[in-house]
């Protein structure tokens, strides 16, 4: 395997969550020699009772491991994790005791933001995240430190073509919401408990044309400020978890 197949995922929560999900893909960790307390005591447990070699190194190597980013003493050397495909989001819909609640992410490009919603999505019960496999970033070191572990628990589904799976899921009888500040309905007024996928824009551009045609109906969040729109994330959590409301 090369080493375009691997990637570090630091953290402590990111480092727990692989090594209790999935400690096949750790080859090994690195943990800061200066750090010594019960939360990387714990993690240095995990791996050791999967038989996982544990590696003491200083903070200066463990930083240029991570290129200066916020490591919490902790590193895993890992293979990247596993991203799914149309046919994989088929079986998954197939295998469903309850209605499907998915996200559908349209050119997410910054790794901070994906991780949040990846995050928000895990909370909320979202069965999978897709995403368009050109122009939209992909499981990232950052994104899984900022996912905080979702990113080793929820499907994340890459497509080559977002608006031909779109129609495949409405096919399914699976409705699709999307998130617009033009549109006219509340979030708060819209049925979500049956099969849905929320849909959300880019960074500042929203929905791509092909993507919002191909939605059943815009959605908006009520706001009252003098902003004229939410960060991405922000926009995913409230979608969600009004869906979860309405769903529980």
């Amino acid at each position: 395997m090369s080493s375009s197949d691997k990637l570090f995922v630091f953290g402590i929560h990111a480092v727990s969550a692989l090594l209790a999900h999935q400690p096949e893909r750790v080859i090994h960790l690195h943990v800061q020699k200066e750090r010594q307390d019960k939360k990387i005591q714990a993690v240095i447990d995990l791996a050791r009772q999967q038989h996982i070699k544990v590696n003491v190194i200083s903070k200066d190597e463990l930083e240029r491991l991570t290129k200066n980013q916020v490591h919490q003493g902790i590193v895993a050397y890992c293979q990247k994790p596993k991203t799914f495909t149309e046919n994989d989001l088929e079986v998954m819909l197939e295998n469903l005791n309850e209605p499907p609640l998915l996200l559908i992410l349209d050119g997410i490009q910054d790794p901070h933001n994906l991780g949040a919603c990846l995050r928000s999505a895990d909370a909320a019960g979202v069965h999978a995240v897709i995403v368009p496999r050109d122009k939209s970033v992909s499981i990232t070191p950052t994104v899984s430190k900022v996912a905080s572990g979702a990113a080793e628990t929820i499907p994340f589904v890459q497509v080559t073509n977002l608006a031909r799976t779109m129609d495949t899921l409405k096919d399914k009888g699976i409705w699709l919401y999307g998130a617009a500040g033009e549109a006219t309905q509340s979030i708060y007024a819209a049925n979500l408990k049956g099969p849905i996928a929320l849909v959300l824009g880019a960074e500042g551009e929203g929905l791509r044309r092909l993507t919002r045609e191909r939605c059943d109906m815009l959605l908006n969040i009520p706001m009252k400020g003098s902003v004229s729109s939410l960060n991405v994330s922000v926009a995913t959590g409230i979608f969600l978890f009004e869906a979860l409301r309405q769903r529980q």
